[in-house]
């Protein structure tokens, strides 16, 4: 950070995180140039967790970050016990920094009887104390406005723009798996300066997509396909759109998501696809160095994520690294 740019006062604010992303909250903290505070997280004999901040929050900004990944409900607790402590122990404002919310896919009632969860879980965290949020290209953008106190979901574009335009990109198409994705992949291939096409995805359950075609520009005119989404989990919907592509002449694939989910052998089955030469994921989502993949780059958001923190301490606008903002 430049040395003319307001900081933090390390008097005036505390910074803690829970189990699920330490190493991002540590880059986050350096980069705004504060300590991590301790968090104390240990279980009872009944399985209950027990959490306690290691500084005082009194009358002080207090930034709490957790990324909802597996294993989510744990996580989940983490964070809305850590938020009621902030507010319990008199905190002046209670900042829930949530790079990852998984809960982003369950946005609406399309079965009887179920959970709007995404509602459900951004009232729990009002409730619990936080006075605002902070994010990371949610799933669905109509989740924003399940928040009754001000949320700021952040742009991850603006890392994948700086890391491809590093690279060789003639004869490159930007490709969303479906039509859903493709407003935030007609914004990247903007840019880039490259064309854009979409899968006609229907998902037939959790784990399993059909894609019968693809909408947009030509994709035989290309040789290179990046398939950019918000969140690879299982896989099957960038291995299912990536055999469409090679059929129709792709002769090597990039994949880029935002959220790294990668669960039941994402990875594997993703970097033992031959045309896929690179998966590349920010770090919103931790993985294990033992669990990463030899095509796997990981990009950092600590940047977008301590700036962001930084201008709002400092009350300054945000507006270039909202997700809905013009392009990068």
């Amino acid at each position: 950070m430049p040395k003319h740019i307001q900081r933090l006062d390390p008097g005036e604010v505390r910074f803690f995180c829970g189990s699920s992303n330490r190493p991002l909250a540590e880059d986050i903290t350096s980069y705004l140039g504060i300590p991590l505070d301790e968090t104390h997280i240990t279980r009872f004999s009944n399985d209950n967790l027990y959490v306690q901040l290691g500084a005082s929050v009194r009358s002080r900004m207090v930034f709490i970050m957790q990324s909802l990944s597996p294993p989510v409900n744990d996580h989940l607790v983490e964070l809305l016990m850590m938020l009621d402590i902030a507010r319990s122990a008199a905190a002046k404002e209670v900042h829930a920094i949530i790079p990852y919310f998984s809960f982003a896919r369950s946005d609406k009632k399309d079965a009887p009887r179920i959970s709007i969860t995404a509602r459900l879980i951004a009232d729990l965290l009002q409730t619990a104390g936080a006075t605002h949020v902070m994010t990371m290209v949610l799933h669905s953008p109509q989740v924003h406005g399940f928040f009754g106190v001000p949320t700021d979901p952040l742009n991850s574009r603006l890392a994948f723009k700086r890391y491809f335009q590093k690279r060789d990109l003639s004869r490159t198409i930007i490709v969303s798996p479906d039509m859903g994705g493709a407003k935030s992949a007609a914004l990247l291939a903007d840019d880039l300066g490259l064309p854009i096409a979409a899968g006609n995805k229907e998902r037939v359950s959790d784990t399993e997509v059909r894609i019968s075609g693809m909408v947009g520009q030509q994709v035989t005119n290309a040789r290179r396909a990046i398939i950019y989404d918000d969140e690879v989990a299982t896989g099957g919907s960038v291995l299912e759109v990536s055999r469409l592509l090679v059929d129709q002449g792709i002769q090597e694939i990039w994949v880029a998501c935002t959220h790294g989910v990668f669960v039941r052998n994402a990875l594997e089955r993703l970097g033992a696809f031959p045309q896929i030469t690179e998966i590349v994921t920010t770090d919103t989502v931790y993985i294990p160095p033992e669990k990463r993949h030899s095509k796997l780059t990981i990009i950092s958001c600590a940047p977008i994520f301590g700036e962001a923190i930084r201008r709002n301490y400092c009350r300054e606008t945000i507006g270039d690294l909202f997700i809905y903002g013009p392009p990068a």
